[in-house]
């Protein structure tokens, strides 16, 4: 989760009351917030001094300058490296066909070049070791990210790697029959949640010390702080406010491919073949069953 979208939950979490102004100040000013001192925003506010240090400090900062400083470099990150378009709400009701179609391909292509920039081959090369030699590969999340997920199974089957997908309710039954000879891939936006799944499969996982690799948003969580590999999503999107997960399900989505990508390319010739020659078989079995439906037609 962003540092923004972490300040958005604060805001949300709370009444009126002085996180929630503060917050609201922080996210209106963003790129701005370094030019005001923190009495002219305790003011502003109509809190204190006080309050905007504890403010940074339930973010997990030791003051209010410190959580500044890393505010503006994400918002100016941010802001350098996407277009103008709002991954909240990419296309207006007066949009076109063909501006929603220019503006969706923008955003997509967008988040999985920054997601690209976020990756870090050694630990993919590191992550596709684990997969290929772990006995049971398991992905634990909630929908959608399950449906990424299976995307990513049925990949993994045309190299004759079995992945296990969490079932609705299931995922707990699931993390409890790992060994530590198999592997979890646990899919969390926020990855902070420790009440819901799969974050909170974590403790289940570590005793029966089943390795893990974390997709999560950036910036600290406890996902991130858990796992023996972490891949980031790239995202601006609100937590709440906003159309769709459309950045996010992509980023997701690329990860996983660049996870099958690379067991792929660790045995290369090996699963060109397997991928060609069940390919062969189903294609013949398809032909075959095509035949069978011509001639019971032609009999009639």
């Amino acid at each position: 989760m962003t540092l923004q979208q972490r300040v958005e939950e604060l805001t949300m979490d709370y009444g009126n009351n002085s996180k929630k102004l503060i917050g609201e100040f922080v996210l209106r000013k963003k790129g701005r917030l370094n030019e005001y001192t923190i009495r002219q925003i305790a003011d502003e506010t109509f809190t204190s001094k006080a309050a905007l240090v504890r403010f940074a400090k339930s973010l997990g900062y030791g003051g209010w300058k410190e959580f500044v400083k890393e505010f503006v470099a994400e918002y100016r990150y941010q802001e350098s490296h996407y277009s103008d378009i709002d991954p909240n709400f990419p296309f207006r009701e007066d949009d076109t066909t063909l501006d929603i179609i220019q503006k969706m391909s923008s955003l997509q292509v967008e988040s999985i070049l920054d997601t690209a920039d976020l990756l870090d081959p050694h630990t993919i090369e590191k992550a596709a070791g684990l997969l290929m030699k772990s006995n049971r590969i398991a992905v634990l999340g909630k929908n959608p990210n399950i449906l990424l997920g299976e995307l990513f199974q049925r990949r993994m089957l045309t190299i004759q790697k079995s992945v296990e997908v969490s079932l609705l309710g299931d995922a707990g039954l699931l993390a409890s029959s790992l060994k530590k000879e198999d592997c979890a891939i646990l899919i969390s936006y926020s990855g902070n949640t420790d009440t819901c799944e799969p974050t909170s499969l974590l403790q289940i996982l570590e005793a029966r010390r089943v390795p893990t690799i974390a997709i999560t948003s950036c910036g600290s969580n406890m996902l991130r702080r858990h796992a023996d590999y972490t891949f980031s999503i790239s995202s601006r999107e609100r937590l709440y406010s906003k159309i769709s997960t459309f950045a996010t399900e992509k980023s997701i989505q690329f990860i996983l491919d660049i996870l099958f990508s690379a067991c792929f390319s660790l045995s290369y010739e090996k699963n060109l073949d397997i991928k060609i020659n069940t390919g062969r078989l189903l294609e013949y079995g398809r032909i075959a069953t095509n035949q069978d439906i011509r001639e019971m037609a032609a009999e009639e």
